[in-house]
């Protein structure tokens, strides 16, 4: 039997991961599951989101599900931390980045696929002024490790970075009469090696999954070491390796217009850190927000993987006394963990229950009902959480 560490974190964290290992067990995956401490609460009491212990069990076991977590700015944690660690220097940093980064998860995938009988799904109006549904089939895989979120940051830099940075002309040109103490710098480092995976990996997966393009969706014509750097390194992997896969190269601006225009247009995306993320929640938002976005974060070399939602902590509706959130994102993160782990055989039968369950539209959690998520909307017809999974397990 394998193990997986639960990680529900924050807020609807716990519930959405909760009533998806129901529809795990009911689906016939055999686990036994250990719960991880991370989140807010850990912040709060300890100093620490993302205990040792918790690496810990994640080194053993390599498999997680995750819930959500919450993370604010550094002031507002910094008030909410324990008075006896307030003194010890402290600073917070989201526990998804940390865990990102000690066990090197730079390969992330966003699959956004739209289900029949969604009434989220995104419609355009035609020529003749119909109405089409595209259908929306898209992977967007996103360097998970470094970008704008690799955490080298400074608020009035030291002499010696300031120094370093005063070296660059056009540093000197635009801020070099700025006082240092009112410089704030966020760097963008992009590696050849992690480039390479994220790349090879979007690559790999059009080839596997039979999808026609690879589409490099980044900013090389400004932001030129970094974004040019990947999307060279696209076009030489393409010409050798790949030459059958078509690959296309898309500024991000350009490419949030065009997603809402042609989203059936694309298959597999690739991008940094940053405009990964925003892209994602841009396709995220064609196939009925992000209750249906799923992802997975993994190490190839290590065997680390861990799978999650890309919502956020909901705090507002985590203490409903009925959750009414929609654990669907989730239960699809699962289903890719299912695929990672070789139980595609069950991963097919949960999408099966789920995608039927979505078309009867018996059933279906407030934000498919288009209405605003307060707690009287299961008075209103709305299915909570564990309704949907109730129906999603009666499917199976």
């Amino acid at each position: 039997m394998r193990t997986i560490v639960s990680l529900p974190g924050d807020g609807i964290g716990r519930v959405v991961l909760d009533e998806t290992i129901r529809v795990l067990n009911a689906a016939g995956f055999k686990a036994e599951y250990v719960e991880g401490d991370i989140g807010w609460e850990f912040w709060k009491k300890e100093g620490e989101a993302l205990p040792q212990r918790t690496i810990d069990l994640l080194e053993k076991h390599k498999i997680a599900l995750f819930g959500a977590i919450t993370s604010k700015p550094k002031d507002e944690a910094f008030e909410e931390l324990a008075p006896e660690f307030k003194e010890k220097g402290l600073i917070y940093a989201s526990p998804i980045v940390k865990l990102r980064q000690h066990f090197n998860l730079d390969i992330c995938a966003r699959p956004c696929k739209s289900y029949d009988g969604n009434p989220l799904n995104f419609i355009r109006r035609a020529a003749d002024g119909s109405v089409e549904e595209p259908p929306v089939d898209v992977v967007i895989f996103r360097q998970n490790t470094e970008g704008l979120y690799g955490g080298v940051e400074w608020t009035n830099p030291s002499e010696q970075v300031h120094d370093a940075f005063m070296t660059h002309p056009r540093f000197v040109k635009n801020f070099g009469s700025t006082p240092k103490e009112d410089v704030s710098i966020s760097t963008r480092i992009f590696t050849r090696k992690a480039t390479e995976r994220i790349v090879r990996a979007a690559f790999e997966h059009a080839k596997n999954y039979g999808y026609k393009s690879v589409t490099v969706a980044e900013k090389p014509n400004v932001i030129r070491e970094t974004s040019g750097m990947m999307y060279k390194m696209a076009q030489q992997m393409q010409a050798a390796d790949y030459p059958e896969i078509e690959l296309w190269n898309t500024n991000i601006d350009a490419q949030m217009m065009w997603l809402t225009k042609n989203p059936e247009t694309y298959g597999v995306i690739v991008a940094g850190n940053m405009f990964g993320d925003i892209i994602s929640d841009g396709f995220a938002g064609l196939i009925g927000g992000l209750g249906f976005a799923c992802s997975a974060q993994m190490n190839p070399e290590t065997g680390v993987a861990v799978f999650e939602p890309t919502h956020g902590s909901a705090p507002k509706y985590a203490d409903y006394d009925t959750s009414i959130v929609n654990p669907i994102a989730m239960v699809e993160s699962a289903c890719m963990m299912l695929d990672h782990i070789d139980e595609k055989v069950i991963a097919a039968k949960i999408r099966k229950a789920v995608a039927k369950v979505i078309k009867d539209s018996k059933v279906q959690t407030y934000d498919m009902k288009k209405v605003p998520g307060k707690p009287d909307v299961i008075e209103k017809g709305a299915a909570s959480t564990q309704q949907m999974a109730d129906a999603i397990i009666a499917e199976l």
